[in-house]
This record gives C-alpha cells, sequence and structure tokens, in this order.
C-alpha cells in the first residue's frame, strides 16, 4: 500500500488496540490481521459517512452531523448500530449541555465574586481618601 492510502486509513494502533480489548489477554493479533482490520473499519466508515454525506448534499447543507450519521446507518440496514450511536450521541450531547451549564454558573458565580471584591475594594479606597486631610491652601499677596 502506498503513503498516500496509507494517509487514508485509520491508525493501525488505535485499530490494535480496539481489537485486543475484545480478545482474551493472552491473544496475540499479527500485524497482517490489523491491516485487514484497518481496512475493513476505514471503509465501514467512508461507506457510512458518503451515505450521511449525499443526504446532506441533496438537503443543501454543508455541515454533516451526528443525526446524519445514525441516520445513513440506519438507512444501510445497520439499525442496531444506528440505535446504539443514536442514544451514545443523545447522552454525549446532554453532557455537553450540563458541562455549559456548569461553566456558565461557575462563570456567573466569578463575575459576582469580582464585582463583589471590586465593590469592597473601591469602598476601602474611599475610606482612605476619606482619612486623607484637606489640603492646606497657602496664599500669598504681593503687596
Amino acid at each position: 500500500m502506498d503513503d498516500d492510502n496509507q494517509d487514508q486509513l485509520l491508525p493501525i494502533a488505535n485499530v490494535g488496540r480496539v481489537m485486543k480489548q475484545h480478545l482474551p489477554p493472552t491473544a496475540r493479533v499479527s500485524k497482517e490481521a490489523k491491516q485487514r482490520m484497518q481496512e475493513c473499519a476505514t471503509e465501514f466508515i467512508s461507506f457510512v459517512t458518503s451515505e450521511a454525506s449525499n443526504k446532506c448534499r441533496k438537503e443543501n447543507r454543508k455541515a454533516l452531523n451526528g443525526d446524519d450519521v445514525c441516520w445513513a446507518l440506519s438507512s444501510l440496514g445497520f439499525d442496531d448500530y444506528a440505535d446504539t450511536t443514536g442514544r451514545y450521541l443523545h447522552k454525549y450531547r446532554e453532557a455537553e449541555r450540563e458541562k455549559a451549564e456548569q461553566k456558565k454558573a461557575t462563570d456567573t458565580e466569578k463575575v459576582n465574586k469580582d464585582e463583589e471584591s471590586n465593590h469592597t475594594s473601591c469602598q476601602a479606597v474611599q475610606q482612605q481618601t476619606d482619612q486623607i486631610p484637606e489640603p492646606t491652601i497657602l496664599e500669598f499677596r504681593f503687596l
């Protein structure tokens, strides 16, 4: 396989890692087996992505999203994958929404603390300036 095609494949280390996770700890996976699985997984992803991309093109959209991938999986007959991916996508979006809400709450809390701190600092400066005696005005008259 030439370098151009190799660049389009999934990283073989990742493919090997996933394969090992689903095999007994004593199992060994040959380089050739990893390469075949790498090619198959890459082809599968390209197949599904192409179907989702065609749907987007027909709808005059430029961005492909998770819902498009779920639709493509289902339309290609991979309903089990579509259902599982859809549930994962829903949980992922939920987690991201919660993370954004927590960040927003933290940011709001920080702004409130900063405003309170600034107000306290301003009061302290005001108290310090109140304690400074008025400057004595000297008046010179030339006769």
